[in-house]
């Protein structure tokens, strides 16, 4: 279990993990991106940028990377990184598949991704991120999986997910959505010839959503690894978008309101691992003082009071446009 290094791991930093969705292709749903990225956002700008960043986060202690076959070119720029650092094997690699890169490098694209979770696309992402990651994938996921996905129920799927695990490589799922309490445990339940087939789940938990935590207490309880996602809300918690009471509480603690919001996460001890998606490494360094903050239990309370209801989060996060 690939993972095994980061949960003994004494450098607070190695439970932070460096998503790669913001910088590995033009577009996202991240706010303020104008201000986070070059004017030029060509390949080499980005290629550029993302080195910089593995660099930065490496260097800090950071020991896990995220990728996806739909992050744009985020692979193929995780994979140069390790290529030009050879001396870099301490280091989890994870990846997933399920979603097309469709807007062929532009911002305004009509789709930026499309979802399949057939086998048929399995077979095809997989052996284009074998193509870039190599024996260097640690961690291959199903990208985005709800209650009713397919995936969970395609047992030819399973067969060739479970010989992927055979070859040591973690079969994990991320999640999205209102309902990823469900997908979970619909998860939990999937199993190829009597053992579980999913090591890994990575979901989305912040202060304003919090829906999936029962879930991920019962995966943790489970053993599996949880990551987690989107720990500032596509930057609704971060600098001057967060609430008031989370720039307060930063103020009181001199950090950011980034690193209040990952460390209000950091602190359910079902979290392995929680993603930073920064875009700069000034961001990255911000976020990475999460792992320092001593959240009291008036601060995890007043937090605590930030939730709003599943539905109508995933109905702003869905709003948020491209840019």
């Amino acid at each position: 279990m690939p993972f095994a290094a980061l949960a003994a791991a004494t450098t607070p930093t190695a439970h932070i993990g460096l998503g790669l969705a913001a910088v590995g292709r033009p577009g996202y749903i991240n706010l303020h991106r104008d201000r986070d990225l070059p004017a030029d956002r060509g390949v080499d700008a980005l290629r550029a940028r993302t080195h910089e960043l593995l660099d930065a986060a490496y260097a800090q202690g950071v020991r896990y990377f995220d990728a996806a076959r739909s992050y744009g070119r985020s692979e193929d720029f995780l994979a140069g990184w390790l290529t030009a650092h050879p001396e870099v094997t301490d280091v989890v690699i994870g990846s997933k598949w399920g979603y097309t890169y469709t807007a062929d490098w532009s911002v305004d694209a009509e789709a930026h991704e499309v979802k399949d979770h057939s086998l048929s696309m399995y077979e095809r992402q997989r052996a284009e991120t074998a193509e870039l990651l190599g024996d260097r994938l640690d961690l291959y996921q199903i990208h985005s999986v709800t209650a009713d996905s397919p995936a969970l129920d395609d047992k030819a799927l399973h067969e060739r997910l479970a010989a992927l695990a055979a070859e040591g490589v973690t079969v994990g799922l991320s999640t999205s959505g209102p309902g990823q309490a469900d997908a979970i445990r619909a998860a939990l339940t999937v199993t190829v010839d009597g053992e579980p087939l999913f090591r890994t789940v990575q979901a989305t938990y912040n202060a304003l959503e919090t829906s999936a935590g029962p879930a991920l207490a019962e995966a943790h309880d489970a053993g599996l690894t949880v990551i987690v996602k989107e720990g500032m809300a596509n930057g609704r918690l971060a600098g001057s978008e967060a609430p008031a009471v989370v720039q307060e509480i930063a103020a009181r603690a001199d950090v950011g309101s980034d690193a209040v919001a990952l460390a209000f996460v950091l602190r359910r001890p079902w979290a392995g691992v929680v993603l930073s998606g920064a875009a700069t490494v000034n961001q990255l360094s911000g976020n990475l003082h999460a792992a320092v903050v001593d959240l009291d239990e008036e601060g995890r309370d007043r937090l605590d009071a930030l939730v709003e209801e599943p539905e109508a989060y995933w109905r702003h996060r869905s709003a948020l446009p491209w840019s």
